[in-house]
């Protein structure tokens, strides 16, 4: 069991909620890590595996992935332990929402992670009575559709394209391997071939799917419509492969965007990909971070290259009580610009620091936090420069 006060650092965090229901069996975990630079905002997954420390992790993510993208939120996340598929999974979801409802939406409001839907940002409301409990509700009930949209993995193509450009890569013709064919990773992929790219690998928790000569992206995406994520064992373009191959296989960008943690040092030294673009929440240990700089492979950290979902969550926290919907032309070009410039400021940074670009962003973020901090008060004055 964690011991959640050996979670809290010099940054967080501020407060760990943890809740039950008995009568549904709802159990579940609020972390809110740093609200120097605004109140806490970041999704809400459910998992049967769900942690403590895994959402205190995620909660820090957000605090970076906030002050990296220049944003004026909070890092925070909330975990509900339960299956995403059970036929209980309202009453949970309601029951959880009752359970923080000193918190939401005061201090935290609940968004989309693995496990939630629109439907499910709707029901919090809902139950809450209160637009602005939760965003990443459905379009016509004036949410900002992230899913639909692809706003995530939109912003990870527009990420990969300037970085490819920063490292001399063309990203016409360049050969992509995605890891997870989910709403990131296949809006991803939709873009990325909209951009030139050649996809040559994809993969779901089913196994992987490889072409060198390339993947017809529209084919996929109707035959995951069509088969579920078992399409990759029964698409006829390509080879089956076993899970995990996809991040070996011969490519110019890697793209891991399914799970955290599928990246470690032995992994790393096969990697033949010039450019990794973290998709997921992290992705990489640091141990393979500084394996892929040793090798020469650039880094996109996952703080900001999938920070097209913070961007879009930014905007819809802004029309929570509005009569009108959020423009989405404007959200994709705030999307496309903010995130190319902060790949762009992180990778030069990273190159005049001599680091990795993990670091160097972390860096960046972590200024922009203490600079908050030291504001309000909240750092020991002896600790003020």
């Amino acid at each position: 069991m964690t011991d959640a006060l050996s979670l809290v650092d010099d940054w967080g965090p501020e407060k760990i909620v943890v809740v039950s229901h008995r009568r549904t069996g709802m159990k579940g975990v609020l972390v809110i890590d740093n609200t120097a630079r605004g109140m806490g905002k970041g999704g809400t997954r459910m998992s049967p595996t769900v942690t403590v420390g895994e959402v205190a992790r995620l909660a820090r993510v957000m605090t970076w992935k906030w002050a990296g993208v220049d944003l004026f939120y909070g890092g925070a996340k909330a975990g509900i332990v339960a299956d995403p598929a059970s036929r209980d999974k309202e009453a949970i979801l309601r029951a959880f929402a009752r359970a923080l409802s000193n918190e939401v939406p005061r201090e935290y409001v609940m968004g989309l992670d693995m496990g939630l839907t629109e439907s499910d940002a709707a029901f919090i409301q809902d139950e809450l009575g209160d637009r602005g409990a939760a965003v990443g509700t459905p379009e016509h009930l004036g949410g900002v559709a992230y899913d639909r949209l692809g706003v995530t993995g939109y912003g990870l193509a527009e990420a990969a394209d300037a970085a490819a450009h920063h490292l001399g890569l063309p990203l016409a013709g360049s050969r992509v391997a995605i890891q997870g064919f989910g709403a990131v990773g296949s809006a991803a992929a939709q873009r990325l071939a909209e951009l030139g790219a050649t996809v040559v690998a994809v993969s779901t928790a089913h196994g992987a799917l490889h072409n060198p000569a390339g993947l017809d992206v529209a084919d996929l995406l109707a035959a995951r419509d069509e088969h579920g994520d078992h399409f990759v064992t029964r698409h006829h373009q390509g080879t089956p492969l076993p899970c995990g191959s996809e991040l070996t296989v011969d490519c110019d960008i890697l793209v891991p965007a399914a799970l955290q943690d599928v990246i470690q040092r032995t992994t790393a030294q096969h990697i033949k990909a010039r450019l990794v673009v973290e998709g997921a929440n992290l992705p990489t240990s640091p141990d393979a971070q500084g394996l892929l700089a040793e090798r020469g492979i650039t880094v996109v950290p996952d703080f900001i290259a999938n920070a097209g979902g913070v961007v879009a969550a930014a905007f819809a926290m802004d029309s929570r009580y509005s009569g009108f919907r959020p423009d989405t032309t404007t959200i994709f070009e705030t999307i496309s610009t903010r995130l190319r410039a902060n790949t762009v400021t992180v990778l030069d940074e990273a190159r005049r620091q001599g680091t990795t670009p993990h670091t160097a962003g972390r860096n960046l973020a972590e200024e922009r936090v203490r600079t908050a901090m030291r504001s309000k008060g909240r750092i020991p004055p002896g600790l003020r420069p």
